[in-house]
């Protein structure tokens, strides 16, 4: 799962504009760079059949108070940044997206879940290594060796609840009881601990745990504790019976017509895996609110940054509902979401001061590149080489190797490229397998597969399958219909330690 700033003109907006109040306009400010970002964004939406998006970005150094200089219409605006609108939010009424416009969360809101579980644990009611057999009982040995900490670093072993043998019915309104009473009988990919896998269950869990410690739904704990105090004023829970003003719909790609989303129940509207309705607005002030270091302590804000430690010692790149990612070789903290014809993502570019969100209306939108592409834009030094462009190519064994490899991984098989490592700990989540399926349907389709270029990182101290990353090789795989960049973590005997397609 999970899933009006009018002085702003939208057709050719300055960039100076935008980045009004920002330490670092200087640094980003141009009319061509605004109008390259633009451009990008258009060409991709058109070639998506995106209806509408917004952009927000923010700027500002991490663990300082941000100025607030940003106005409108002569008064203070809460947030800060620049938010940029595009297309529609509903094309049945017609109606453009402004940056008041509410579009869902999907699984960016797991971000809100774990940070509302770290305010129960520093209010004393909680402790991470509690087993979750303390708050909700069961003899089930698997259960009780589930901690509070795996569920929020998808480390319990509990399968996505899409992916599961008893599969949940969307169209069917569960009691929160009754979601938790299902989780208990699901039988676990994994020991607790030793792997990860991607696991909206244990968020919908984590939500369930939330009202047991504090008597509430956790969507109230959110708005009391997070979203007013950050002024997050549209941010809230999905509700299908309440007046949602600005409310955007949301839209699938069907043979290559856009269709309106598939109903889901309203219960099944309410989880804690990403069930939220948010504005650039709102994320522009959560966002305010993460480098102020607001709202949580510093030890919480270390937590939800740092990446699970398995119990062999072996790290992986999740925090507590943040992906802990780079770009460039610059560090990025980041998550997306899908869900109901929504897609979202948000990257926090904590080296470069730089932080992005794109929200879009439609399921087959490609959030996490946009951000990604955008990114580099901005900040030319995050910006990731063209997939459809080959670079001269000094090592043909290699890039010949890593297609091997790559070949091997969508299979499920092994490589001598690969670390024992990474063989050892391949994520057995839904959502891996339908990357393979998806890498898989490229490279049955490709027309080549070429070297794009690599980064020397050792020096950022990058870690991937417990090891150090000496570089990263940039590939990019051409179809007839499109092209795709491949980023592969090589350590310094040129063994394969990790990949990522992107947009995933």
């Amino acid at each position: 799962m999970k899933r009006a700033m009018n002085q702003f003109d939208r057709r050719r907006p300055s960039l100076g504009l935008l980045v009004a109040g920002w330490a670092v306009a200087g640094t980003f400010a141009s009319p061509a760079r605004a109008d390259a970002i633009d451009e990008y964004v258009r060409a991709t939406m058109a070639r998506e059949k995106t209806p509408g998006l917004v952009l927000a970005i923010a700027t500002g150094a991490e663990g300082a108070s941000v100025a607030r200089g940003v106005t409108q219409g002569g008064a203070p605006v809460r947030s800060y940044g620049a938010v940029r609108t595009y297309g529609m939010a509903n094309l049945e009424h017609d109606v453009a997206v402004r940056p008041t416009t509410i579009f869902q969360s999907g699984s960016t809101g797991k971000q809100f879940t774990a940070a509302a579980v770290l305010l129960q644990v520093e209010d004393g009611t909680l402790q991470l290594e509690d087993s979750i057999a303390k708050y909700f009982p069961s003899d089930r040995p698997a259960w009780r060796a589930i901690t509070v900490r795996h569920l929020l670093t998808h480390t319990s072993g509990l399968p996505d609840y899409d992916a599961s043998a008893e599969k949940l019915d969307l169209r069917r309104d569960y009691t929160e009881d009754e979601l938790v009473q299902w989780a208990m009988r699901m039988q676990t990919q994994f020991a607790p601990g030793t792997r990860w896998a991607y696991s909206n269950t244990g968020y919908v869990v984590l939500g369930a745990l939330i009202r047991k410690l504090s008597g509430e739904f956790y969507g109230e704990v959110l708005r009391k504790r997070i979203f007013t105090p950050a002024g997050m004023s549209g941010a809230r829970v999905i509700s299908e019976a309440d007046l949602v003003p600005h409310r955007a719909a949301g839209y699938e790609l069907v043979d290559g017509a856009v269709r309106n989303q598939g109903w889901v129940s309203p219960k099944m509207n309410t989880t804690a895996d990403g069930s939220l309705y948010l504005t650039a607005r709102d994320f522009l002030a959560w966002d305010s609110a993460l480098r102020e270091r607001k709202l949580l302590s510093s030890e919480s804000y270390r937590l939800m940054w740092t990446p699970v430690r398995l119990s062999d010692g072996h790290t992986w790149p999740y925090g507590f509902g943040w992906f802990i990612a780079e770009q460039r070789g610059s560090p990025n903290i980041e998550h997306a979401g899908s869900w109901q014809g929504f897609r979202a993502h948000i990257a926090r570019y904590v080296e470069r001061g730089l932080s992005l969100v794109v929200l879009c209306n439609l399921d087959k939108c490609d959030a996490t590149s946009i951000v990604h592409g955008v990114a580099g834009l901005i900040d030319p030094a995050l910006r990731l080489p063209d997939p459809g462009r080959a670079a001269e190519d000094l090592d043909g064994q290699r890039t010949r190797n890593l297609r091997a490899a790559l070949t091997a991984w969508v299979k499920g098989a092994t490589h001598p490229m690969m670390s024992p490592v990474m063989v050892a700990r391949s994520d057995p989540g839904a959502r891996t397998a339908a990357m393979r399926r998806h890498v898989g349907e490229r490279l049955g389709d490709a027309i080549a597969f070429h070297y794009l270029g690599e980064d020397q990182v050792r020096s950022r101290a990058i870690s991937r399958s417990g090891a150090l990353v000496e570089r990263i090789v940039y590939c990019g795989v051409m179809t007839p219909e499109a092209a795709e960049g491949l980023r592969f973590y090589l350590d310094d005997r040129g063994m394969l330690l990790d990949l990522h397609v992107e947009g995933w």
